[in-house]
């Protein structure tokens, strides 16, 4: 090899982790640069024990607020909050159990908070199911991936609004997903929960669909109030949810992990619209790495969005 060749060799050796490097900064995508603190502050994410919504505990617990983790597995859930103690160092923190799988738990979870907390400033709708390989029901017979990421939390945040708007101002955070777009052109009220059929990327769109529709209805019945609320895609992120992935996809995610988001990298958005002063009064928007981004056109759809309201409101009990 001449010395050109020698040179063009150690110039891409050297330049791929300096490339990789710049890339990966490309892909971490916003950072919430807000040093707001939160003292006096009540917080509740789902979901809290893993992924963004730890992360997310430990960066608003660092800022004086009272985090509530709500978790399924209660193990789990006393794991994750000695690490987020540790990490934040506060003691201000709390565990208690919900499985979004089970409208009884969700109600439960709701009328425990109500009756002992004398505030919510923050509601984070955070956990998620993501690509089951086969079709599950949820304990009230929902598909689980809408049932867990939309019905769930819808029936949360109605059961907790009173207190969110005694306590306001206030915030809604609904994690959503750019896999919203991977649906069809509107939403399929005739395979809701995967009656005619069960593609597991298209219920996990639909159900992402969902989230973001019920952020916009919700945003227009909340007006007049100082609640405010918001959707967000916390990026592509290294988490458990991936866990379901097959085979053939899951050599594909272990290429992909190496480009995706970290958990604390993956929590911006989330802590941005919980906590950031640009976002005061800012209410039904779709935000990406701390940014206003436009959803896709079935996201928009306001009609579609007051009939998912109306069909969740009866199916998990509030009618």
């Amino acid at each position: 090899m001449n010395r050109f060749g020698v040179i063009a060799t150690v110039a891409g050796v050297v330049s791929l982790p300096v490339v990789y490097t710049m890339f990966r900064r490309y892909i971490a995508g916003g950072v919430c640069t807000s040093e707001a603190r939160m003292d006096g502050k009540t917080v509740l994410i789902t979901g809290a024990n893993a992924g963004i919504g730890k992360e997310t505990a430990i960066d608003l617990a660092k800022r004086g607020a009272r985090v509530i983790m709500a978790c399924r597995d209660m193990k789990r859930g006393e794991d994750a909050l000695n690490d987020v103690a540790e990490k934040s160092g506060s003691s201000n923190l709390v565990l208690k159990q919900l499985d979004l799988a089970s409208l009884a738990s969700v109600r439960t979870l709701a009328e425990d908070v109500n009756k002992t907390e004398p505030a919510l400033h923050v509601l984070i709708n955070n956990a998620g199911v993501m690509i089951p390989p086969e079709l599950q029901k949820t304990q009230d017979g929902f598909e689980i991936q809408m049932g867990v990421n939309h019905f769930g939390h819808f029936l949360l945040t109605n059961l907790l609004l009173d207190l969110l708007k005694s306590s306001q101002p206030s915030r809604i955070v609904v994690v959503s997903s750019m896999a919203h777009s991977m649906t069809s052109s509107s939403f399929n009220f005739d395979n809701i929960n995967c009656e005619k059929f069960y593609r597991k990327w298209d219920a996990y769109g639909q159900s992402k669909l969902a989230n973001i529709l019920f952020t916009r209805e919700l945003a227009k019945r909340l007006g007049g109030t100082d609640v405010t609320v918001n959707s967000l895609h916390p990026g592509a992120v290294k988490t458990e949810l991936s866990r379901n992935t097959g085979t053939i996809e899951s050599i594909a995610f272990q290429f992909m992990f190496l480009f995706f988001k970290t958990p604390k990298e993956g929590a911006q958005t989330s802590i941005y619209l919980a906590v950031s002063e640009e976002v005061e009064g800012v209410t039904g928007l779709y935000f990406t790495d701390c940014k206003v981004k436009e959803p896709s056109q079935a996201a928009q759809d306001d009609e579609a969005a007051k009939k998912l309201w109306d069909v969740s409101a009866k199916a998990v009990g509030l009618e």
